[in-house]
């Protein structure tokens, strides 16, 4: 008896093109959004990147662009090639998006340089969304990706937080509104969630979307742009949510310690029981399991964290 099994799915997305010598202009607006889907160039021709439903999406609009223009444009599926391995193809993304981090961090270096009157809202904003930019074409993890999210939380935290540590939020202000947080939710992000609906809006709702400006009435948790709740210094945004609302509960504080430990992998309050739940979220996100559904089963497992921490 013979088992028949379903071909492995193509690990790259390959496109090619040409486009007459005439079209300068159309020439540099291909480069200029392959540049910005984070694909990369293959030394005999071509460009490359990760077979996903996103990916491939933005390979057929680009292709079907470059044929309006007159251009020829082929985008293919592939599992291999011939001279280069795929990890030496994971290896050019991960130098690729290191020289874009490196960029990135002379800004922030120089930036931070500045007095906090210096560092204008709109120049941390601007470094907060590179760094969105960067982080969603990292498809392989760059080893310096990290450094830069601390660096850039760092200067966040440092300036225009004034506010957020003056008083503590009424809860009566958030009641009745949408929350926006982005997708494949983790440790932080579901625990935050848990939080909110049990301290502070019980009918809250959530939506998941990379670009919180798609929502501009709902408040941003968790995500790289100013306003809302967030990291702020050493805390994640489970441990802001905490004490902008001024929560006192015993439990509570050992339940944040769990998720600070779980989220920055830093040991520093010694709590291991949320690192299971964190490497659960994980492996439902790369399973494909629905946004609103890994955040449903999450909080199920917060809340049992919550009544069993000691």
């Amino acid at each position: 008896m013979s088992v028949s099994r379903k071909p492995q799915p193509a690990s790259w997305l390959f496109l090619v093109f040409t486009l007459p010598t005439a079209k300068a202009s159309e020439r540099v607006g291909v480069w200029r959004k392959l540049q910005r889907y984070g694909a990369v160039a293959l030394p005999a021709s071509g460009y490359v990147l990760p077979n996903n439903s996103m990916n491939q999406e933005r390979f057929e609009w680009l292709a079907t662009s470059i044929r309006s223009s007159k251009g020829q444009a082929a985008v293919a599926q592939v599992w291999s090639f011939d001279e280069l391995r795929n990890e030496q193809i994971e290896h050019m993304f991960n130098e690729a998006r290191t020289r874009e981090y490196q960029v990135l961090e002379k800004e922030l270096k120089k930036l931070a340089k500045l007095s906090n009157r210096g560092k204008s809202e709109p120049g941390v904003v601007r470094l907060k969304r590179r760094l969105q930019q960067i982080v969603e074409i990292d498809f392989f993890g760059s080893s310096i990706r990290a450094r830069i999210e601390e660096a850039v939380g760092r200067l966040a935290s440092d300036h225009g937080t004034e506010k957020e540590r003056e008083g503590k939020k009424n809860p009566k202000d958030y009641v009745g509104r949408a929350w926006i947080t982005r997708p494949q939710p983790g440790i932080d992000r579901v625990s935050s969630a848990w939080l909110i609906l049990r301290y502070i809006d019980p009918h809250a709702k959530f939506a998941f979307d990379k670009d919180p400006r798609r929502h501009p009435h709902a408040i941003p948790f968790d995500m790289f742009n100013a306003g809302g709740f967030g990291h702020v210094g050493n805390d994640c945004t489970f441990e802001t949510l905490v004490k902008s609302f001024g929560i006192k509960d015993s439990r509570m504080r050992l339940v944040s310690q769990a998720i600070h430990d779980a989220d920055f992998a830093d040991e520093q309050f010694g709590r291991t029981e949320a690192l299971g739940i964190d490497r659960i979220l994980d492996g439902w996100n790369k399973q494909g399991v629905a946004n609103e559904e890994v955040l449903r089963r999450g909080m199920e497992m917060i809340e049992g964290l919550y009544n069993g921490i000691r």
